[in-house]
């Protein structure tokens, strides 16, 4: 899969071992976020993210900040994007099948149950379920 990632200061550390981890399974990841702790506002990283998502060709777009909250609000505010702030495996492979999210969020300073790589698995594995969500996904669309 090809994947967008952005990051404020708030998840460097996290950021690093998920592009290494997306790396290490064969995914071509591209890396817009920061790579130290000087301080950058996660409205500008969640719209370079998804100005790149838009340009084509991505599978999906994960974006990261201190709490994963700032950045999901500011992804969501861009046209066409769909950010969940993932916790869980539940809420990994739900907001897929349901929601057919295209971004993912994550939490630099969250202590997760889950390791984030394995919640992006799930993540991955699962497919738009359609039907029902899809004209529920298509109302969430239009409102942008």
């Amino acid at each position: 899969m090809r994947i967008v990632i952005a990051n404020d200061h708030g998840a460097v550390a996290l950021k690093n071992e998920i592009v290494a981890g997306l790396k290490a399974r064969g995914h071509e990841v591209v890396n817009l976020g920061v790579d130290d702790e000087t301080s950058v506002d996660y409205p500008d990283q969640a719209a370079a993210a998804a100005a790149e998502y838009r340009k084509g060709g991505y599978d999906f777009g994960i974006v990261c900040c201190g709490s994963g909250v700032g950045i999901s609000i500011a992804a969501n505010k861009q046209k066409g994007i769909r950010c969940a702030q993932v916790f869980d495996l539940y809420t990994a492979e739900m907001c897929k099948r349901h929601n057919n999210a295209n971004f993912i969020s994550f939490g630099g300073r969250i202590a997760y149950s889950v390791p984030v790589l394995d919640m992006i698995d799930a993540y991955m594995r699962a497919e738009f379920e359609g039907g029902r969500h899809a004209r529920r996904v298509q109302k969430l669309d239009d409102m942008c």
